[in-house]
């Protein structure tokens, strides 16, 4: 049965805080009629400090999109191999053990993907599976997970890469003025992830055992880009906060399915799209505050950074070191659509113990 194994994450070197967002605010907005709504939102996210691939005043700054296009392209190749490194030595397999790459993004485009450089790059197999996926935003991170799940299933001796590469500030818009805009100006950040998923449970992680996806009918502007001349402009509908009502059930019925109660496991790893979507779901699902810690602190400390998040927050479960074998957790993506990506499973320690 297929093992999520150790993420591995890594954040850009530029920082910025929430001090430094709220004065940049201030002095390029002074005179937008929402300026203090807009500011009371940022500081309302919980979001402490970010990282950028570049210092913010090249990241304030609009090139043009080709330029900006080619620089994801540049910083991908300087900083995901190694990530991918890390999560291969994290699950203790070579580029050569790995059948499938999985790799997300919305934040650049390029064509071949980049796991075809990816794979001459690291010495993968020329017979390595190549899924790119683009367009799912925040979700793509549950979305791979789930496809790479779906693979392992497949070929049970199979194992998969999943690489999620987030350079959110690339799609910064100095002319995108609206409340939605200015609020996720100060929300996303940038960061690399990975992980593996292996076809065999000789590891140490989460063994997968269900998924599921779900769809909220008719919500397909509610987060969205507009492709213009100058990139790629995010558009987030003030509806999107209060999707945990209809998506909670989801989740509920998912766990059912497995026999699980979804008020009642031992670990969740959601996407921190913002501090009401991780409040509304745990009421909603009638769990305490404390069960999305691993979610609030990559958003306080990182930011949303989109697809990476549930890689990155699963990262800090690992670290953590609370899970012991047996123990059942949730993992779920969400994103345009609005769709959500869910997967349950069960934490395992046979390798740790193999080991030992």
């Amino acid at each position: 049965m297929a093992v999520l194994c150790r993420p591995a994450t890594e954040v850009p070197e530029h920082v910025i805080t929430m001090d430094d967002t709220l004065a940049i605010a201030r002095d390029l907005h002074r005179d937008h009629p929402d300026l203090e709504l807009v500011l009371r939102l940022i500081g309302h996210t919980g979001v402490r400090k970010r990282h950028l691939v570049q210092p913010i005043e090249r990241t304030l700054a609009h090139p043009g999109f080709e330029t900006r296009n080619k620089l994801f392209f540049t910083e991908a190749q300087k900083r995901v191999p190694k990530v991918v490194q890390q999560a291969l030595d994290h699950a203790g397999l070579t580029a050569q053990q790995i059948d499938l790459i999985v790799f997300v993004s919305c934040t650049g485009f390029s064509m071949p993907s980049p796991t075809a450089w990816l794979i001459n790059e690291m010495g993968f197999k020329s017979q390595t599976r190549q899924l790119p996926i683009a367009q799912l935003g925040c979700a793509a991170g549950g979305s791979a997970i789930n496809r790479a799940h779906d693979f392992c299933t497949a070929y049970p001796q199979g194992n998969a890469l999943v690489v999620a590469c987030e350079f959110c500030s690339l799609c910064y818009q100095p002319t995108d003025l609206g409340v939605g805009q200015l609020l996720s100006n100060g929300l996303f950040g940038d960061a690399v992830a990975a992980a593996v998923v292996r076809g065999d449970d000789d590891a140490y992680g989460v063994r997968l055992e269900r998924n599921g996806s779900y769809l909220i009918p008719h919500t397909e502007d509610w987060i969205s880009y507009a492709v213009r001349s100058t990139g790629f402009h995010f558009q987030l509908d003030k509806r999107v906060p209060g999707t945990m009502e209809p998506l909670a059930p989801v989740l509920e019925a998912l766990a059912e399915e497995h026999h699980w109660k979804a008020a009642n496991l031992d670990f969740y790893v959601i996407h921190a799209g913002g501090p009401r979507i991780l409040d509304d779901l745990g009421r909603f699902l009638q769990v305490p505050a404390d069960a999305f810690r691993h979610s609030r602190a990559t958003l306080t400390e990182y930011g949303n950074i989109a697809s990476a998040v549930v890689l990155d927050a699963l990262g800090r479960l690992f670290e953590e070191g609370a899970a012991i074998n047996e123990h059942r957790g949730i993992l779920a993506g969400f994103g345009p659509g609005i769709t959500a990506e869910v997967a349950l499973g069960t934490w395992t320690d046979r390798r740790r113990e193999r080991l030992s």
